[in-house]
């Protein structure tokens, strides 16, 4: 198949690869075991994600400062909805 004829993927896809797939997967087939995994490594990856975005922001707000351009607020993020309430 030739790469003109390939689907295109959809620009979401492209921004944000796997996990886009992973957002329109049907998961009627996945025992609670397999959920319980699956849920557990999407965790760790929010994590990791989390983490990097601290770090890119600390990254900018040291940048902004050496060069003297005022610090715009940072978003908030919308609440997890898998994270139960304590």
């Amino acid at each position: 198949m030739d790469d003109d004829e390939r689907p295109r993927p959809r620009p979401s896809e492209q921004k944000f690869g796997a996990a886009s797939l992973l957002s329109g997967e049907n998961l009627d087939s996945y025992s609670l075991d397999e959920l319980d995994a699956r849920k557990a490594l999407l965790e760790t990856e929010i994590s990791r994600i989390t983490a990097h975005r601290a770090r890119a922001a600390s990254h900018r707000l040291a940048a902004e400062a050496l060069f003297g351009k005022a610090a715009a607020p940072a978003p908030s993020s919308p609440p997890d909805p898998f994270r139960q309430e304590s």
